[in-house]
């Protein structure tokens, strides 16, 4: 069995896909939109055959402001070695991005940084 994909409602769909687009080399499908709903999302495909799907329905809000919150807590990105982690987490935050926590060792392993996407999402990036 393997997960199919994780979905997000997002609310600047295509800022979203074009963060995913540039930092990691997400490839999207053409924009579905139901005219009925005003449902719309793009399916985002990643090298090792993960996908993403970023979604927007104008009706929902967000209305917590917080990182830390029951669900699904973070999406995580391999990126293949410690230097890359390093320099797209100093990308990111040259481009504006909050990084929260920087490239480090974690006590169970990990070399990670954790960084806060233009939608509030948090986004770990490790090896």
């Amino acid at each position: 069995m393997k997960i199919e994909h994780v979905a997000m409602y997002v609310e600047d769909l295509e800022r979203s896909k074009e963060f995913f687009v540039k930092y990691f080399n997400a490839v999207p499908n053409n924009m579905y939109h139901n005219k009925k709903t005003d449902f719309r999302s793009y399916f985002l495909s990643f090298d090792d055959g993960a996908r993403l799907e970023i979604m927007n329905k104008p009706q929902i809000k967000d209305n917590s402001e917080k990182t830390e919150r029951k669900g699904y807590a973070h999406i995580a990105f391999s990126l293949g070695s410690a230097e890359n982690v390093d320099r797209l987490t100093a990308e990111l935050k040259s481009d504006g991005y909050t990084v929260i926590s920087e490239p480090r060792k974690t006590g169970d392993g990990y070399y990670e940084s954790c960084i806060v996407d233009l939608e509030g999402n948090l986004i770990e990036l490790t090896v």
